[in-house]
């Protein structure tokens, strides 16, 4: 889910794809049940409920690939994540976008190290700059 090539950028926002991402967690939360969850990720039960509630603010690249892992459709947390991160490079490689066209692209306030932090997951990532960052790349590349 979170590494699927955007089929037409053009025809998505950033906005409603955080919303599909949402939407897929909310699956795997309602199939496995708010306790399983609970049980199988670090989330708190009240980091559940908020995001069943569609409070996800601030919710994490790590945090959902944590709770994708629930199900058996994705892979153990670990394995996404890097696939995730793969999947990022890959596209930053294929539009030739650097860190700096990525954050100018994106129209953030963290400066080039951050960001590039940020895509090696070597900080905290939130969905919302995930889907940012993954529609602008889609935006860019020739493909």
């Amino acid at each position: 889910m979170l590494t699927e090539e955007i089929a037409d950028p053009e025809a998505t926002s950033p906005a409603e794809l955080r919303t599909q991402y949402l939407a897929a967690l909310t699956a795997v939360t309602e199939e496995r049940g708010v306790d399983a969850v609970v049980g199988e990720t670090d989330l708190s039960a009240e980091r559940v409920d908020a995001l069943l509630s569609g409070d996800a603010d601030g919710l994490t690249l790590e945090e959902a690939a944590d709770l994708l892992a629930c199900s058996p459709d994705y892979p153990d947390a670990e394995d996404y994540l890097l696939e995730v991160r793969d999947h990022l490079m890959l596209q930053m490689s294929s539009a030739v976008v650097d860190v700096d066209s990525l954050r100018r692209g994106i129209e953030t306030d963290l400066d080039a190290k951050a960001l590039q932090q940020k895509v090696e997951g070597r900080r905290e990532m939130t969905l919302e700059e995930y889907a940012r960052v993954t529609h602008y790349l889609a935006e860019e590349n020739p493909w």
